[in-house]
């Protein structure tokens, strides 16, 4: 089963790592982690949250995977459109979560679709463009 990221300070986290897969409309974000406890506030906010941590105790181990995205309105306007990217991004997530490390998952839509090539805002060729596209940014994720 796959989580899901809700809180702004794991979009963030996520958001500050350099990408591990990137294609011509999507970034592939991957972080070695948990989500942040609801019921710890301060560790958002100490004074080392900028330093980096590169061994986590045992009890922090990530043991499933998280998935976030971001889709936004500038480069999707329509709500049609940009819940099918995110459907397809879960599903071609579930795909490939066997084989993806455990973590905090974060695909980002960098790039709009082009509107003369695919007019409706949920078509199929649209459908299946980011599919295909999202289905290689696994696969270079995985590797």
């Amino acid at each position: 089963m796959i989580g899901r990221l809700l809180r702004k300070s794991d979009f963030e986290r996520v958001l500050a790592v350099p990408p591990c897969s990137r294609s011509a409309h999507f970034a592939v974000h991957y972080l070695h982690a948990r989500p942040g406890d609801a019921g710890r506030p301060e560790v958002d906010t100490l004074s080392t949250g900028d330093a980096p941590n590169l061994t986590l105790p045992v009890d922090k181990l990530p043991s499933g995977h998280w998935l976030g995205n971001v889709i936004p309105k500038r480069h999707a306007a329509r709500s049609v459109t940009r819940n099918m990217l995110r459907r397809q991004v879960r599903t071609v997530m579930e795909k490939h979560v066997a084989r993806l490390r455990p973590g905090l998952w974060l695909v980002r839509l960098r790039q709009p679709f082009n509107k003369t090539a695919f007019v409706s805002a949920d078509s199929v060729a649209l459908r299946c463009a980011a599919a295909a596209e999202l289905e290689r940014l696994f696969e270079r994720a995985c590797s």
